[in-house]
């Protein structure tokens, strides 16, 4: 397995990504990023709240030239989950053709679409016939029957975060993809709530976040789910739950995926991300490779990533996922929560 890892665009104070990159080229089979201020799963890349990094794009294009010429392919995003008035409009259909079209201009073209639109999808389709589409993680799509449905728009799909611990359903979807001409990727390190209730809420608001910026909030509201729910120290348990796997794991996926996903886009260490996963271990702090790691809502408490015991796997892919009325995450977390500096 490779990874495909996201791309930052680096503060003048930070390393450049294109050097982690190089670094773990061996590791790295794609790079996906987003276009300049198109709306997508994060924040837009060139603007903050009116301000406008104007040499930016002219650094995302050399860097895509250098990613290509170490032979990682480029995975452009169109992966926001709402397009408002021009989702199934003729003006999203040229915006992304105008992109797809530059970018075949000044890096040799794109690899691989990501996309949470149906409409986008059959854009690309139509338009550029030797790029691959691929369903974004948001679509969320973990049955056969999802897959099914929009097999003639997409050539693979990054699947439900929720089927990450299911083997068995993962192997459900891999015997239908291999026989459908299909691939499958996963997201190893989110560190969202599985089942998240604000999902959509959240990943909408995300898809409108130049306009939510200039807007006056609602005083005191936390928008995100989240953070109110994990402040209850009770709660913490579910981090465990969750969908991610540690590195150390990665190895029980091989035969599933080719290409496992690393969120990377707005880590504040990337490097560390892709060397735990490129290495298969990590020594420290768990929730420090997740994307949101939530480590500030712990701190000074650490969830120490060697403290898993060996059955963890086992147990956490063996789960009727009846947390309400199991006690196993609880009892982990008793085992591998520390106090930074100590026990």
């Amino acid at each position: 397995m490779k990874f495909a890892v996201g791309y930052q665009l680096p503060e003048a104070d930070e390393e450049p990504f294109v050097d982690v990159v190089r670094d773990y080229a061996a590791h790295v089979a794609e790079v996906y990023f987003p276009w300049a201020d198109m709306p997508s799963g994060r924040a837009a890349l060139l603007s903050r709240r009116g301000h406008t990094d104007w040499s930016g794009q002219r650094r995302l294009e050399a860097d895509l030239l250098a990613f290509r010429e170490m032979g990682i392919r480029l995975n452009v995003l169109f992966n926001a989950a709402c397009y408002g008035r021009h989702a199934a409009s003729a003006f999203l259909a040229n915006r992304v053709i105008s992109v797809l079209e530059h970018l075949d201009e000044v890096a040799g073209g794109v690899d691989v679409v990501t996309t949470t639109s149906p409409a986008v999808a059959g854009t690309v389709h139509r338009h550029f016939g030797s790029v691959r589409v691929r369903a974004s993680v948001n679509m969320r799509i973990g049955t056969v029957a999802g897959m099914e449905y929009v097999a003639g728009l997409f050539d693979s799909f990054c699947v439900q975060r929720e089927c990450n611990r299911d083997l068995s359903r993962l192997n459900d979807l891999k015997a239908w993809a291999d026989a459908n001409g299909k691939g499958l990727t996963m997201l190893a390190n989110s560190g969202c709530l599985a089942h998240c209730s604000g999902q959509t809420f959240h990943d909408n608001m995300v898809a409108h976040e130049a306009d939510i910026d200039e807007t006056a909030p609602i005083d005191g509201f936390n928008p995100h789910v989240c953070a109110n729910y994990l402040a209850d120290r009770e709660h913490w348990p579910m981090i465990l739950a969750n969908t991610w796997v540690r590195p150390e794991d990665l190895h029980r996926y091989e035969g599933l995926f080719d290409v496992v996903k690393l969120a990377t886009r707005q880590h504040a260490r990337p490097r560390t991300v892709i060397d735990a996963y490129a290495r298969r271990r990590y020594r420290g702090n768990l929730l420090d490779l997740l994307e949101p790691s939530h480590a500030h809502l712990l701190a000074p408490w650490i969830i120490d990533n060697q403290r898993f015991p060996p059955d963890w796997f086992d147990r956490c892919t063996d789960c009727a996922h009846r947390c309400e009325t199991c006690d196993y995450c609880r009892e982990v977390l008793d085992r591998v929560l520390i106090r930074t500096g100590g026990e």
